[in-house]
């Protein structure tokens, strides 16, 4: 059994209070049988489990506390497993004697630079999965269609191979979360050449927290199927933890896609402050041109604006146009020189 913490450790906060609805649901099936019990009391549903079948008991919420004690009770769950269930949690892998316990992060989709995720925990026993899940709806609907139709390998294992296929549903929808975050990052990049401003600093600073959040979700996956591959205790046939090492095989791929969308990050922030300081400079630059060009004439302006009773040109008929034309011949001289520079 692995490292637990002692009973005289203070437990982590529930992640929900207890007054809202808890859904249950049970597929027994084996290679030549199906059925399917869903939303019915936990009493019911547990008289209804058969040891000859494999029993997958789904509970959609963890609001309600004496259900969740009542399924612990059942199948004997020990008292700080029921604690992990119902709180926030790294993925990881737990044997026990009687079952084996495996807990991760379920991502649903990425909108405006948040993921949607949940926690998700799996009790496999000899012949039955339980799985726990924080609110109603996942991503197992295709999988459910495919055990009562009689498709695939499901109906012909066991619980373990029930508990791969839920896992690798859940790792393969990393990619897509992970696709999403690419088209972000490039949609940002396009953004920053086009017109950078604060909100795209904002937009790489979310996508940043959402791959360490990442991060933090990959690597314990990773440690704890490394467990479910190497699994000794026999809940875990040892023809399925081949499936089980090809998830772990995925996510050490998430993880280097994570790690390269982490370098992309970091980049762009490089890329949009150089932008930012790229722009900066081009104003600067174009304002001391003018400033430039403006401190002649305003030389000759400013001679020309004293108060001396003896001025040759005052009284000339042709001042005014002969200093006009002589500041439009020094900005067009000193335009052309500047460009023949290429300073703008």
């Amino acid at each position: 059994m692995s490292k637990r913490r002692t009973d005289s450790e203070s437990p982590p906060a529930p992640l929900f209070p207890s007054d809202e609805k808890v859904i249950l649901e049970l597929i027994r099936y084996d290679e030549k049988t199906y059925d399917m019990h869903a939303d019915v009391p936990v009493g019911d549903l547990i008289h209804e489990l058969d040891p000859d079948k494999t029993n997958w008991v789904n509970v959609d919420g963890l609001h309600n506390p004496s259900i969740i004690t009542a399924l612990g009770e059942h199948f004997k769950l020990h008292t700080l497993l029921v604690e992990d269930i119902t709180s926030d949690n790294q993925p990881k892998a737990e044997e026990y004697e009687d079952y084996l316990f495996f807990t991760l992060k379920m991502l649903y989709r990425i909108e405006q630079s948040t993921i949607d995720y949940e926690q998700i925990s799996f009790v496999l026993g000899k012949n039955f999965l339980l799985s726990f899940q924080e609110k109603a709806g996942d991503q197992f609907g295709q999988l459910r269609d495919r055990i009562r139709t009689d498709q695939g390998r499901v109906r012909k294992r066991k619980a373990d191979y029930l508990l791969y296929r839920l896992v690798d549903i859940i790792v393969d929808n990393y990619y897509t979360v992970l696709d999403a975050i690419g088209y972000q990052i490039e949609s940002i990049e396009e953004d920053i050449y086009n017109h950078p401003s604060e909100r795209e600093f904002q937009k790489i600073q979310k996508i940043k927290k959402e791959l360490i959040y990442l991060r933090k979700a990959l690597y314990p996956l990773r440690d704890a199927l490394s467990k479910l591959v190497k699994d000794e205790s026999g809940f875990i046939d040892s023809g399925n933890q081949r499936y089980f090492s090809d998830v772990y095989d995925h996510v050490v791929h998430l993880i280097d896609s994570l790690d390269t969308y982490k370098d992309l990050t970091s980049g762009l922030m490089d890329i949009h402050i150089n932008t930012l300081n790229t722009r900066m400079n081009e104003v600067m630059k174009v304002l001391t041109v003018i400033s430039t060009i403006f401190m002649p004439l305003t030389f000759i302006v400013g001679i020309y604006g004293m108060n001396f009773e003896f001025m040759p040109e005052l009284h000339w008929l042709f001042g005014y146009p002969f200093v006009m034309a002589i500041m439009a011949v020094i900005v067009i001289v000193m335009i052309r020189y500047f460009k023949y520079k290429k300073w703008f």
